[in-house]
């Protein structure tokens, strides 16, 4: 299944059905009075975030959806149907955003979450609901209202406990197809990863989700390479893993490359919690790995009295320090889910 983030909808929801003018008409009832029924309700439009997806793709080859409109009401009091409603079904993690694509109209981040897009049309009076002691015969029925609609765009930030980070060929990916069941592509060229992974690595016996985002290079904000569009996804993750190759020459400046390019998206991205994984160490020596892990924590201090984020020293073909890699990431993010809770019960 290909992935898809972003999509733009139409949607409308159901027009009201319009009342109904009729008149009883029996052998033997001279009176029958006015018995016009009402219109039916229009359908409405709404979405849901479900399980089990995490892809927008469904929204490529169809952008619009409208509602059934409500009945037309009929005599012998008879109301109209209400219109038949739609669901929009999307991952959790979803943002419903307006035409201009800036406003946030809703945020589906649980499953089951619900949010109402367009409201169906009343239906409209028939004759019988203007029936008075000083008008037996009213002749009026009203139309039925019209249903909403709008543009929206559909964009998708995947939710992750981690997100892998770095320059193209860092091995991220095989990082993480270390660590989890996920099989990303894995090649010896730069931008392998097309799409964000996810999968989930356990340890001992709790687990928490990773994800894998497509790597960044000098000039992504600016749409070089692969761009920025990606960086999306890490907003939602509770903790960066920086993963720097540590073959390279400079490991501080391509450090600081992607973190400048996390600070250029969005400022929040920049304070996130950090992990720091030089990789393929397994091609260095002793005295190599040390050496790049101080370059590593210097480049981490952001400003006088900040805490240095702490450096792993790894190898993902190898296996060499994974497993004490992960643990770090789990108690990083156990602490951010501790603390999101007292949040949550007080929301």
């Amino acid at each position: 299944m290909k992935f898809l983030d972003e999509a733009k909808v139409y949607i409308r929801s159901g027009d009201g059905g319009a009342g109904c003018v009729a008149f009883r008409r029996e052998k033997f009832i001279e009176f029958g009075g006015p018995d016009g029924g009402d219109g039916g309700r229009g359908g409405e439009v709404g979405v849901t975030a479900v399980a089990n997806l995490n892809t927008l793709i469904d929204y490529r080859y169809q952008q619009h959806f409208k509602a059934q409109r409500g009945g037309h009401g009929m005599g012998k009091n008879r109301s109209g149907a209400a219109g038949k409603s739609i669901l929009l079904r999307v991952p959790i993690g979803t943002q419903i955003l307006a035409e201009d694509k800036e406003t946030v109209l809703a945020d589906l981040i649980r499953p089951g979450q619900h949010v109402l897009l367009a409201k169906g049309g009343d239906g409209g009076f028939g004759n019988a609901h203007y029936k008075s002691s000083t008008n037996r015969a009213p002749r009026r029925a009203d139309k039925g209202w019209p249903g909403e609609e709008r543009w929206l765009w559909l964009r998708l930030k995947l939710i992750a406990d981690a997100g892998l980070v770095g320059l193209p060929n860092a091995g991220k990916s095989t990082l993480l197809a270390a660590v989890t069941r996920a099989k990303p592509k894995i090649a010896d060229y730069p931008f392998t990863t097309l799409k964000p992974q996810l999968g989930v690595v356990r340890v001992d016996t709790a687990e928490f989700v990773l994800a894998d985002l497509p790597g960044l290079i000098e000039g992504a904000h600016e749409g070089a390479g692969l761009g920025d569009r990606f960086l999306a996804h890490v907003e939602r993750c509770g903790v960066l893993v920086h993963v720097v190759d540590g073959t390279e020459d400079d490991v501080a400046g391509a450090y600081r490359t992607i973190r400048a390019e996390l600070a250029a998206y969005h400022a929040a991205l920049a304070v996130k919690p950090e992990i720091i994984a030089l990789n393929k160490c397994d091609a260095l020596d002793e005295a190599a790995i040390a050496r790049k892990k101080r370059a590593l924590t210097a480049a981490s201090r952001r400003g006088q009295g900040r805490q240095a984020a702490p450096v792993f020293a790894i190898s993902g073909v190898a296996g060499q320090g994974v497993a004490k890699l992960m643990a770090a990431v789990l108690k990083s993010t156990e602490h951010l889910r501790a603390d999101a809770e007292p949040g949550e019960a007080a929301g």
